[in-house]
């Protein structure tokens, strides 16, 4: 399945083609990024098994892939310290309800609360969260 989103978007130009993050748990995290893309209204995660046996779970939203995986080297999946992966929200109440999704599915909260931020000339609304391994997310809008 994710060769065949790769194949349909031929042509165009991307900066990515996928993300992807480790998870310890897989199906805690499945559980909670099922719950968080719903909001955003992806289906939830489709199980693809590689061929070391490691199971891998994949979303697909408006021709964007982001993943979930065991690692497949059998250490325990580490955050980037640094690293946030921002998800576009399409307004505040669709923010808040990705973010209080993600809190009752093992998420925890991190950074300000959920709200509007001002400065470099922008307005913007952002909600963080860490998913169930660490990883660091952000519903995103610009509302300048």
């Amino acid at each position: 399945m994710f060769e065949s989103v790769c194949i349909q978007n031929k042509g165009e130009r991307r900066m990515y083609s996928h993300i992807m993050v480790g998870a310890n748990d897989i199906e805690e995290s499945k559980k909670f990024y099922d719950s968080t893309f719903a909001v955003l209204g992806a289906e939830p995660g489709v199980l693809s098994v590689n061929p070391t046996g490691h199971k891998r779970y994949m979303y697909f939203l408006d021709g964007n892939v982001f993943l979930i995986s065991e690692p497949i080297d059998d250490q325990v999946a580490t955050h980037g310290n640094g690293s946030t992966i921002g998800f576009a929200v399409k307004s505040p109440e669709q923010g808040d309800e990705w973010h209080e999704a993600g809190i009752n599915n093992g998420g925890t909260t991190c950074e300000d609360p959920p709200g509007m931020r001002e400065g470099m000339g922008m307005k913007l609304y952002l909600a963080y969260l860490r998913d169930p391994s660490g990883n660091k997310l952000c519903g995103i809008l610009n509302l300048s």
